[in-house]
């Protein structure tokens, strides 16, 4: 039986066999007098795998649903399933600008604990002198080692963050040009429904005293509340059921005349009716109003009134701007003036009108 660690030569001499540990010792120091670099000794060959991580990008389903959305649009006439189609688009472009800004967060995290964690490790110092190694312990990274460590990880972030933003402005290029041409849509389809069956608007009024008085429109339904705010305005609302829309994200708050989208941010949701009516005027294609319709009629001496019909409920108020606020009750001038305003467009064929005294 034989010893450990020794073996037997074909010419039947015992050798004995070198220790692992001492010729791995004797390794290193060689590989020290020769002065090579020891990086690959100590540094890990893909020193930021993390920045391969196999995510899902966030644009990569983009595409995808603006086309359903917009094949949804096309194939049904309907106003209604065009605004569904147009929420929906809105909804997953927020999701997804959310997404972009995680991503982008995630790699600026990324980058800094890397630069941290070079530093942390004193790799920044390192091979200043001449690497030593003892028995039992690793190579002292060269500083050469270190500086490739960090280049190849800024390599990969930046390459990262280019892949990602290329991939953010693809997907914001398939949103915008799917609001484009919703836009377009309803406003050719509202165009067509006004002259083939004209809103029917019922105004009522109530009387205040000799002077003053209250005037109710009664309830509309279906497309007419669209209609109505294209033919009052010129533009077309950002949501379907936009007038019946009573929500408020603060209870102690009456609702918002105005929803926080197309270009209308969340501290701009309650203007005073100046402001509001400067929006009003404003260019654009959409007016996101909530729960009002606005409307300016000219008075013969000049200038304009401005009022907004407001849900009520089973009727719209009729208030008129006064300060930065509305009121309801209105002289006879100003009710007469509105009531002209909307006899004018019946004359022209552009609405139905009944109107009725209380």
């Amino acid at each position: 039986m034989r010893k450990k660690g020794t073996s037997k030569s074909s010419s039947g001499t015992k050798v004995k066999a070198s220790s692992p540990a001492r010729g791995r010792r004797a390794s290193v120091r060689k590989e020290t007098l020769r002065e090579e670099p020891a990086a690959d000794v100590v540094l890990p060959s893909a020193p930021v795998s993390a920045t391969t991580h196999e995510t899902p990008r966030p644009g990569a389903a983009a595409e995808s649903t603006v086309q359903g959305a917009l094949a949804r649009v096309r194939g049904l006439e309907t106003l209604e399933s065009a605004y569904d189609a147009w929420l929906e688009l809105r909804l997953a472009h927020g999701a997804a600008r959310l997404r972009f800004r995680e991503e982008r967060e995630r790699l600026e995290q990324q980058g800094s604990f890397l630069v941290g964690a070079v530093r942390a490790a004193g790799l920044e110092q390192a091979a200043s002198t001449e690497p030593v190694a003892s028995e039992g312990e690793a190579l002292v990274p060269a500083k050469d080692g270190a500086r490739d460590f960090l280049r190849q990880a800024e390599e990969k972030l930046t390459r990262a963050r280019e892949s990602l933003a290329q991939e953010e402005a693809a997907s914001e290029a398939h949103y915008q040009a799917a609001f484009e041409e919703i836009r377009t849509t309803l406003q050719e389809r509202v165009k067509r429904y006004l002259v083939a069956a004209p809103p029917r608007l019922r105004l009522l009024l109530r009387k205040v005293g000799a002077t003053r008085s209250i005037l109710h429109v009664a309830r509309m339904s279906g497309d007419e509340p669209v209609l109505l705010l294209y033919l009052l305005t010129g533009r077309i609302p950002s949501r379907y059921g936009f007038l019946f829309d009573d929500s408020t994200e603060d209870v102690s708050l009456s609702p918002a005349p105005l929803y926080a989208e197309e270009g209308v941010t969340s501290d701009e949701i309650r203007p005073g009716a100046a402001a509001l009516a400067e929006r009003v005027r404003a260019s654009g294609e959409v007016l996101p109003v909530k729960g009002i319709l606005p409307v300016f009629v000219r008075r013969p001496e000049g200038g304009e009134d401005f009022l907004r019909l407001l849900q009520r409920g089973p009727v719209l108020e009729v208030e008129v701007a006064e300060g930065e606020g509305f009121r309801s009750i209105l002289s006879r001038e100003e009710s007469e003036r509105f009531a002209g305003h909307l006899l004018r467009l019946k004359l022209e064929g552009r609405l139905e009108l009944e109107v009725e005294a209380g």
